[in-house]
């Protein structure tokens, strides 16, 4: 008789169904695994094992076959463990054969027979939520596994549990959900004094989903104002928390089976890889673009990032997904993200200052700031001096505006936009102003004919390519929803152009 068990295998987020099938026939003593197992789920059969003879079984002196079907997709992981040692023990009648016909089993063994917390619970329970299926998981991860909803599930602390309570000599408890984790300990708006400009900037830019670069000195406040920026967020609604938790999963991130409503916000060291910023390495991995997906991927010191890494998330900036592609796998994880970066003016950072500059100024800045291409600097769409801050600015009080204050008004921009993009049937994506595109945009401006006019001008004198003219056109779009005006005017289309500068190259060509 051949036992079956099913299970998931991951691509991306999204879990694929595998079948663990067990034959125990006549022959030598062995187990093998077949159906493309990696290291991890080879080594399945020595903890499998194991975990049999820590409750008291012993595997038959025969040929044990453990096949995963289907066999050509690659099986990564220890969540085989469980699943194969369930199987075996169906194929050895000390469980029912119907004991797992409706059930999604995931699970690490432990040498003592405990069943370890392994990673993609939440979308495995999602899975087995779609089949009407009952998802089997360890103890640690069955909250996590809870806010899938719709499903039973059994979460063991170890093998013999589980062998009781399918036995009916034990219950499971149905796990519990665990509170969302607390937002309210985020940096606030209120600790900034000075850098109005910059504030207005990052109001804006949070309004409507923006990019945004900003650049000064050294201790201006670059990285105090982006950590802020979570602050003033709106919360995940009910569905981006659940796709965003469940790119947390995958990665190992979710922590004590809590999800939480906030923002991600990634700040990786300017020394990440490319695979580390956009996914890969050789399982294929989700980068920090997926993981700030729905958040913020702040970029600190951007210039000392490595030309490659930075010139691979042109992509995802644009189309909102991140394409993974390896020799045994093609991966497409979500990353929408806003990205906010800052930079120093120059290498030594006192370009402006008299008594600080370096002496090989300007050229020192030219050649800094040539380290990001011209496509990266057309995709941001925020450009924002953050000059020192003064020891008057330092003496003043605290600024009676906090990040709750800027929240409401910014929740009030989006939730228009929202209703916006539904009237117009733009597709669910588009929610903010930043990812509107095409008659979508156009529909959604309304510039009127000083505007059309400024824009015109704009577009010649400022060598705007059709990137940067559409971005314009979404900063102007974001400043009038912040007004609640339902048109776009020159006032709108003048204050965004302030935010928008000629790269490093251009400028220097037109200097020329």
């Amino acid at each position: 008789m051949v036992a079956s068990v099913r299970t998931v295998a991951f691509e991306g987020i999204e879990a694929c169904p595998v079948e663990v099938q067990v034959l125990i026939s006549s022959g030598l003593p062995s187990f093998t695994v077949v159906g493309l197992p990696d290291k991890a789920v080879s080594e399945a059969r020595e903890r499998v094992r194991a975990a049999l003879s820590a409750i008291g079984l012993s595997l038959p002196a025969e040929r044990i076959t453990v096949n995963l079907s289907p066999a050509d997709l690659p099986k990564e992981g220890s969540h085989y463990d469980l699943p194969i040692a369930l199987a075996t023990l169906v194929a050895m009648n000390v469980l029912p054969s119907d004991a797992l016909e409706g059930s999604v089993v995931m699970g690490e063994l432990g040498l003592d027979g405990s069943i370890r917390a392994v990673i993609g619970a939440l979308p495995a329970a999602i899975h087995a939520s779609a089949l009407n299926a009952s998802f089997i998981c360890p103890y640690a991860v069955g909250a996590e596994a809870a806010w899938a909803g719709g499903t039973e599930i059994l979460a063991a602390e170890s093998l013999l549990a589980l062998i009781n309570h399918f036995r009916g000599n034990q219950t499971l408890p149905a796990p519990e959900l665990k509170p969302e984790a607390d937002l309210s300990d985020l940096p606030d708006f209120a600790d900034i004094k000075g850098q109005e400009t910059a504030k207005r900037a990052l109001e804006v830019a949070a309004a409507g989903g923006h990019n945004m670069l900003m650049c000064g000195p050294p201790g201006s406040g670059k990285s105090m104002l982006a950590a802020r920026l979570p602050s003033i967020l709106p919360p995940l609604s009910a569905e981006e928390a659940l796709e965003t938790s469940m790119i947390a999963s995958v990665a190992g991130l979710l922590k004590d089976g809590r999800i939480s409503r906030a923002r991600p916000f990634r700040s990786p060291h300017h020394s990440a890889s490319q695979p580390a910023l956009v996914g890969g390495g050789q399982k294929a991995k989700p980068g920090e673009v997926s993981l700030a997906h729905n958040g913020v991927l702040f970029l600190d010191e951007l210039p000392e990032f490595a030309r490659n890494a930075l010139e691979a998330l042109r992509q995802p900036m644009e189309s909102g997904e991140a394409a993974v592609a390896r020799v045994q796998a093609h991966v497409v994880y979500p990353a929408r993200f806003q990205m906010i970066a800052a930079m120093n003016p120059c290498r030594c950072g006192y370009l402006d200052d008299p008594a600080m500059a370096c002496g090989r100024a300007p050229k020192c800045a030219l050649d800094y700031q040539s380290k990001i291409s011209g496509p990266l600097y057309d995709r941001m769409d925020l450009h924002v001096d953050v000059p020192a801050v003064s020891a008057a600015d330092l003496t003043l009080p605290t600024p009676s505006e906090s990040s709750a204050d800027v929240a409401v008004r910014v929740l009030a921009a989006r939730e228009i936009q929202a209703r916006r993009y539904k009237a117009l049937g733009a597709p669910d994506a588009v929610r903010v102003n930043a990812r509107a595109d095409g008659k979508i945009l156009e529909a959604a401006v309304k510039l009127d004919d000083s505007g059309k006019t400024l824009m015109e001008r704009a577009t010649d004198r400022m060598r705007l390519s059709a990137r940067g003219y559409h971005r314009v056109l979404r900063v102007a779009r974001t400043l009038a929803d912040l007004e609640g005006a339902t048109g776009v005017s020159s006032d709108h289309v003048a204050e965004a152009l302030i935010y928008r500068r000629m790269s490093p190259h251009l400028a220097m060509t037109a200097a020329g």
